[in-house]
């Protein structure tokens, strides 16, 4: 039987992927398993079509979006310890999320990768919703996909 000891749960702080943490979590219960939670916040491209944005500007709100997934991601962390006894980690990278996903899972040695399906709603779904596609063909170990 198959039993994870370290689960990578990639988050947006979606409503999908808090039930992707909650099935992580009863997973990681029921295995003594070790949660790593991840954000990933996108890159902030400079230029778009005929505008640019100062650098100094870009950079300030990618550190702000960093900062804040860091806060939240605490806060995910804080409610999974006092539901169970689980060892959680956290990491917020910025990038490709399904690059940063992939790198997570070599660098933290997961066995399970547990995912949502969709994170975002809106005109993004169905372009989010690739990123779970092409975790799950490329990923080196099981995918749990949660919708």
């Amino acid at each position: 039987m198959f039993a994870p000891k370290a689960i990578l749960v990639p988050t947006d702080f979606s409503e999908y992927s808090d039930r992707a943490i909650k099935e992580a979590v009863d997973i990681a219960a029921q295995n003594n398993a070790k949660i790593y939670l991840l954000h990933v916040v996108d890159k902030l491209q400079q230029c778009a079509i005929d505008y640019c944005i100062p650098v100094e500007t870009m950079m300030k709100v990618q550190s702000d979006s960093e900062k804040e997934a860091a806060k939240k991601m605490q806060e995910e962390a804080n409610k999974i310890l006092q539901s169970k006894k689980i060892d959680v980690a956290f990491d917020v990278k910025s990038g490709s999320p399904y690059e940063e996903i992939l790198r997570e899972q070599q660098e933290r040695k997961a066995d399970l990768i547990v995912i949502a399906s969709h994170g975002r709603t809106g005109i993004l779904k169905s372009l989010i919703g690739t990123v779970a596609e092409r975790v799950m063909r490329e990923a080196k170990c099981p995918v749990l996909l949660v919708r």
